[in-house]
């Protein structure tokens, strides 16, 4: 795509790799944007740009990215990202769009718990905590040997059990994620804020 500046491109989009990778998303960003305005049907430049845009708080600026690397790449990879940047928008329809692809293709487990955990928190958002809690629960069940994302899963059922008042539900699941992982998150303080 670039041409006979392939190398240079490449070698700027790695140092915005690098950037990005080390929690320097304003940097990527300064790299980034003359990448991207030379080669705007760079599937990479435009995902990374999206990602870069999502951590600094950028949410409209991440959403336009972000969907212009799924038009390009036709990919759902990014899609909690960008269900996330529009649940910050409360553009609640395209959350739920977003997730209904995301569950038809079923990437793998942990994207769609991903996609689940953001989809539940923006069923929230709108004050719908019977079907965030449906929605977690479906896949909030005990197994034997977690992954991450189960503990991720599990952790944000805990919060939305906790928000919903049940407690004693909120408790065992933030128990489960603390035997699994004492170190998660803040899962020792949440546990011990519920007695």
């Amino acid at each position: 795509m670039a041409g006979r500046n392939a190398n240079r491109a490449t070698t700027q989009l790695m140092h915005a790799a690098d950037a990005y990778s080390h929690d320097r998303e304003r940097e990527a960003l300064r790299i980034l944007r003359p990448l991207r305005d030379q080669y705007p049907d760079s599937p990479s430049v435009r995902e990374l740009t999206g990602l870069s845009q999502y951590r600094v708080g950028n949410y409209n600026a991440a959403a336009k990215e972000l969907e212009a690397f799924v038009e390009l790449t036709n990919s759902v990879d990014q899609h909690p990202v960008l269900m996330d940047s529009y649940r910050a928008q409360h553009k609640w329809k395209k959350v739920e769009d977003c997730w209904r692809e995301l569950a038809d293709v079923s990437p793998s487990a942990d994207l769609v718990a991903e996609g689940r955990i953001v989809y539940a928190g923006a069923l929230a958002d709108q004050d719908r905590m019977p079907e965030a809690l449906d929605v977690l629960r479906k896949k909030g069940g005990s197994v034997r040997n977690p992954n991450d994302y189960h503990l991720r899963l599990w952790y944000a059922l805990g919060d939305l059990e906790e928000r919903a008042g049940n407690l004693a539900t909120a408790r065992d699941l933030f128990d489960r994620v603390r035997k699994a992982d004492p170190a998660f998150a803040d899962v020792a303080e949440r546990r011990a804020a519920l007695g």
